[in-house]
């Protein structure tokens, strides 16, 4: 390159050394090979343009968006952390939110492309589920045609290492973990806009599709792909041609480790996690972990390359809230029950009898439920879990004071809890399944105790409906304690 840029520079001498003269043709010359130097230099600095992708898709409209634009951008940070020679690309709705897509380019290095959302003919089909109403926006990454390979990915995805051997695939690849079906959480393919225009019309037509949304529409385009040849990548770094079928190292399903609490795919490398789970068992939520134990994994990525700055404010708020709960109705009592009823006679004591025992049972509930919706869903879940029994402890005892109940029968279903997490956190189980039976045997000693807690409650419950100093009888007036005059 050097050789053909001075034999240029020459040629620019020669062609100038006639008509002008001087100090002027020198300084000219000069200015000229300065700025020549100078554009080669930043020409050969400049990255080239990459011929490969890893893309995946962001869309609007399901109450789990924010949840998968975190767990995209972690993936995409680990990408970027494992050097992989391929642009980064999410193709997003043209109603994804403005400031995360400013985020997606200038923080995490990823290229945006805006699309329309695609129609999905398959909404009345009976077993239609709406989470799968926008997927088939997947069906974009056929249009990316500035690249020779793209491998497209769900953003339930964990990498392990570096995959780029894939970008040496064919025209359609991807890895059976149904027997009879292929997963579309990550497959290869060949961009072409003929492919794309032909998809649009067997949507238009309406090719039949299983599920009406992105896998169903993908199995059935690629019905052929299950006699394909496995793919093994060409030593000499050569693209195959044609479809094949990939092994299981490239989305190995979290059930598999399940089994046997560790990894033993002898199909392929072991490069990808992928988590085709229920939608509340995802990995990124808190409470995934110790529940499945690969939840964990998930988060140490995002710990590494991500952090939860937008979440720990949040997390200290609730945190001294609930410690200030706890202050103030500890300073209450106990007669801060006085407070929220009425001691005059009521026409039908029964009713009243059966309606505060109601409340009180539901007060309890929602002591044990309104913290696990208030706590950030992302969060880390060794930040999530205390923060919930935090939160818990401290509603009861809001609970505790109001009804005058003894804490301790109120408090064991979070014991409980505790105890549980600890018994499914044991890291030396053999296998899954020694890990299954303890924590049914677990559940099974703890299921009494439960119960006589709340055999407990409500013992306590009656009682104090039925002590003369919380409700007097029919008639009689009852003289207030110095304690209680303020009331």
């Amino acid at each position: 390159m050097w050789a053909h840029k001075n034999s240029f520079l020459c040629r620019l001498s020669s062609l100038f050394s006639g008509g002008i003269g001087g100090g002027r043709r020198q300084w000219f010359l000069a200015t000229l090979v300065l700025t020549l130097t100078a554009a080669v230099a930043a020409a050969e600095e400049a990255p080239a343009s990459r011929r490969h992708a890893y893309a995946a898709m962001m869309y609007m409209g399901t109450p789990r968006d924010y949840e998968f634009y975190v767990a995209t951008r972690v993936m995409m940070r680990s990408l970027a952390k494992l050097n992989v020679d391929a642009d980064l690309v999410v193709i997003a709705s043209v109603d994804v939110p403005a400031r995360w897509v400013q985020t997606l380019q200038e923080e995490d290095g990823v290229k945006v492309v805006a699309v329309e959302n695609l129609k999905n003919p398959y909404e009345n089909q009976g077993n239609f589920n709406t989470r799968f109403k926008l997927t088939l926006n997947k069906l974009y990454a056929w249009s990316l045609v500035s690249y020779d390979r793209v491998v497209m990915l769900d953003s339930d995805n964990i990498f392990l290492q570096r995959t780029d051997e894939l970008f040496q695939c064919g025209q359609f690849c991807a890895v059976f973990i149904n027997p009879c079906i292929f997963h579309t959480g990550l497959f290869v393919l060949q961009p072409s806009m003929n492919v794309f225009k032909n998809m649009l019309h067997e949507l238009e037509i309406g090719r039949e599709n299983p599920d009406g949304a992105d896998q169903g529409f993908l199995a059935s385009y690629f019905p052929d792909l299950l006699d394909q040849p496995m793919f093994h990548p060409p030593t000499n770094g050569t693209k195959l041609d044609g479809a094949y079928r990939l092994p299981l190292g490239y989305q190995m399903d979290a059930s598999y480790y399940y089994l046997k609490l560790r990894w033993s795919i002898p199909c392929g490398p072991n490069s990808v996690i992928t988590f085709p789970s229920a939608p509340w068992l995802k990995p990124w939520y808190w409470w995934s972990w110790p529940v499945l134990p690969l939840g964990l994994s998930w988060h140490e990525q995002r710990r590494k390359n991500l952090g939860y700055g937008s979440e720990v404010p949040v997390l200290l708020i609730q945190a001294v809230i609930y410690f200030g709960i706890i202050a103030i109705t500890r300073l209450a009592r106990p007669s801060l029950s006085k407070l929220c009823y009425n001691r005059r006679p009521e026409k039908s004591i029964v009713i009243l009898h059966t309606t505060l025992k109601v409340a009180a049972m539901w007060s309890i509930f929602a002591a044990y439920t309104v913290p696990f919706f208030l706590i950030p869903r992302t969060v880390h879940p060794l930040l999530g879990w205390p923060l919930y029994v935090l939160g818990v402890a401290s509603l009861s005892s809001i609970v505790i004071n109001v009804f005058l109940l003894p804490p301790l029968p109120v408090l064991t279903v979070l014991l409980g809890i505790s105890g549980s997490l600890f018994v499914m956190a044991f890291p030396w189980y053999l296998d899954g399944v020694i890990r299954a039976l303890a924590v049914f045997t677990y559940a099974f000693c703890c299921a009494p105790v439960a119960w006589a807690s709340l055999m407990k409650v409500s013992s306590s419950l009656q009682n104090l409906l039925e002590r003369e100093a919380f409700f007097p009888r029919l008639g009689e007036s009852t003289q207030l304690s110095e304690l209680n005059k303020l009331y």
